[in-house]
């Protein structure tokens, strides 16, 4: 009987490991079950947490870039409307300054105007006053040259006058003797 339990024994032993296997390969697998139902609930918790979490940073980010686009919007409207102003006082400021250079202008051409007659009437006072100094050189020159012709005429007169016989004082007769 040696012999059988050589046999017996492992085969014993072997059923009694195969029942215990089983046994624990059920629960091991009940385990790995329930370890994997517990994970897909963990990953769907974290899903589900992710997700929210997803969707409350696209609702946030959705509403800061609204809030950027009205701050964007206010600021451009903001801009614009400076821009527009200072358009418009640049455009008031042209305005006033082609009106003041129309002005001007018009005021140019009268003073070139005047110039040009009060030049007409320097160059006439001048040609007056030329004329007169001219007319006096004249009638000094004039009065120079009647004088002179007096001078001469009484020096000529003065000259016959000593040489004519009229002039000569007679010489006085010779006493009469008184004898």
């Amino acid at each position: 009987m040696k012999k059988w339990l050589y046999l017996l024994l492992p085969v014993v032993l072997t059923g009694v490991f195969l029942m215990f296997y089983f046994k624990h390969q059920k629960e091991s697998v009940a385990r790995e079950h329930a370890r994997g139902q517990e994970i897909a609930q963990k990953t769907a918790a974290e899903k589900a947490v992710k997700d929210a979490a997803e969707a409350k940073a696209k609702e946030s980010a959705r509403l800061a870039q609204l809030e950027r686009d009205r701050e964007n919007a206010e600021r451009e409207a903001a801009r614009k409307a400076q821009q527009d102003a200072v358009d418009k006082e640049i455009k008031d400021k042209t305005n006033a300054s082609l009106a003041e250079i129309e002005t001007a202008t018009k005021r140019a051409k009268d003073l070139e105007t005047e110039i040009a007659r009060l030049i007409g009437d320097r160059e006439r006072v001048t040609r007056e006053s030329f004329e007169l100094a001219k007319q006096v050189e004249l009638a000094m020159v004039a009065k120079r040259n009647a004088e002179l012709e007096e001078q001469r005429l009484t020096e000529m007169i003065a000259r016959r006058a000593t040489e004519s016989s009229m002039t000569k004082v007679a010489t006085p007769p010779p006493p009469a003797s008184k004898s």
